[in-house]
């Protein structure tokens, strides 16, 4: 059965229009899809400004048409980043209430994160 023409139309965009190298990074529990040049909030930590952040954690890399998936990470695969700055997210607010008793306390959270440009990807 052949594929219908459709398809084959969308496989060719595809592989026409992924040619940048990507990246899968895991960093505080959660998984990233970066890009050379990409700015990305990560949790804070305690580093300063202009300094180098290693993610050693790549669990897959793309380049060119190249796809490596790794067992649970590609070997030899790092993303390193320059830190940008420091920011903070949304505030949350907690309200409790306790029905009838006269009780209800709201307080707030906001989140640090750390900025950081995307540099080189290295497989």
């Amino acid at each position: 059965m052949a594929v219908p023409i459709y398809l084959t139309d969308l496989i060719q965009r595809h592989r026409t229009t992924v040619k940048n190298m990507y990246a899968i990074i895991a960093d505080g529990g959660r998984q990233y899809k970066v890009e050379e040049g990409q700015m990305l909030e990560i949790d804070f930590r305690d580093v300063n400004v202009g300094d180098t952040v290693t993610f050693d954690r790549v669990l897959a890399v793309s380049s060119e048409g190249a796809f490596k998936l790794g067992k649970p990470t590609v070997d030899g695969a790092s993303v390193s980043a320059k830190v940008v700055g420091e920011t903070k997210g949304e505030k949350i607010y907690i309200q409790k209430f306790r029905r009838r008793k006269n009780s209800k306390r709201r307080t707030g959270h906001r989140q640090k994160y750390v900025k950081v440009q995307i540099g080189a990807i290295a497989s």
